[in-house]
């Protein structure tokens, strides 16, 4: 495993992050003791590089991560983030105001069961208040020891650009993938410029890329959020699928998966890039870690970028009520 710093701060982190989202309620019921197993086993193999999210089961992922972080905590970099509540009716809103910048960064320190974040993203951007406001809480937040570095998720290049000149954003995390390219316009000469590093999250396109969703039959249980995912209905599904046949091609080619192949493509793309990769499973992480060592040449990447048709995708990546909600 290769370790780089996490654009211009301190952090050192495995090329690979770790998300843990699945380790609780999304794409189905997962079994807990099957995501401590994967976390112990990716500290086992180098990753040092952790991201969780308060909304991830409501708390519950924090609760579950936290203490299997204990033992290691000084050697990881523990990243989180705050601002989507969930209502009682079930439905959820953005947050992005001072105290409740705070009162969210207490509330996961707690179900951590730790004295400081490493990285404290603000998940999405509250549109109805000034990023300098929220950005200003969170600045504090690092000053007090609560907070090592900060970052953004799913943020427009503007806002980073007025959130950095208040306090220097450290990443900002943005879907990113073979069929999730937007990022290639604006946010990475940006992150360039910065010296801001991008945390590319959903790199096997929430299992897309890896050939093992072509119909919604292989999604999960009533638990599996894609369901609600455009891209992932039945009609668009099949569109959509049509596209992977020359990434099945080059992994059979090449004796590696095509989920390794689409981890690889992204990890290709610059030194500010860091691909984060959800692995629930033991199996899943360690086929993604050995995409770390995959060469791809000047041609195969080419390839898989023109492998898909990125005007012929069906479906937006988010459900309607949540595009709303990004590049804020």
């Amino acid at each position: 495993m290769n370790y780089r710093k996490l654009g211009t701060s301190d952090l050192i982190v495995s090329d690979l992050a770790v998300g843990c989202f699945s380790m609780t309620q999304i794409y189905g019921n997962p079994d807990p003791q099957a995501g401590i197993d994967t976390i112990n086993r990716a500290i086992e193999l180098g990753i040092t590089h952790f991201d969780t999210a308060d909304t991830y089961g409501d708390g519950a992922n924090e609760e579950l991560v936290g203490p299997v972080f204990k033992p290691m905590r000084d050697k990881l970099v523990v990243a989180t983030k705050f601002g989507q509540v969930k209502h009682p009716d079930g439905t959820r809103s953005i947050n992005g105001r001072p105290e409740y910048v705070r009162q969210a960064c207490e509330a996961s320190l707690k179900r951590l069961g730790m004295d400081y974040i490493d990285l404290y993203y603000q998940h999405r951007v509250d549109a109805t208040v000034p990023v300098e406001e929220t950005v200003g809480e969170m600045k504090r937040l690092v000053e007090e020891g609560k907070v090592r570095t900060i970052g953004l998720s799913e943020a427009s290049p503007e806002t980073v650009r007025r959130a950095h000149k208040i306090h220097p954003i450290t990443a900002i995390q943005m879907e990113y993938s073979l069929w999730t390219r937007f990022v290639e316009d604006e946010h990475l000469p940006q992150c360039e410029e910065l010296g801001i590093a991008l945390v590319g999250y959903a790199p096997i396109g929430r299992g897309f890329l890896s050939g093992s969703v072509r119909s919604a039959a292989d999604l999960g249980d009533d638990g599996d959020t894609r369901g609600n995912h455009p891209r992932f209905n039945a009609e668009n599904l099949e569109n959509n699928v049509r596209q992977l046949k020359p990434i099945e091609d080059m992994a059979r080619d090449k004796g590696c998966t095509m989920a390794q192949l689409a981890i690889a493509w992204v990890r290709d793309k610059g030194n500010m890039v860091f691909p984060l990769a959800g692995s629930g499973k033991r199996v899943h992480l360690e086929e993604n870690i050995k995409a770390m060592d995959l060469p791809l040449s000047e041609l195969e990447r080419q390839a898989l970028s023109d492998a898909i048709d990125l005007t012929a995708i069906a479906g937006e990546r988010y459900p309607p009520g949540m595009m709303e909600h990004l590049n804020v």
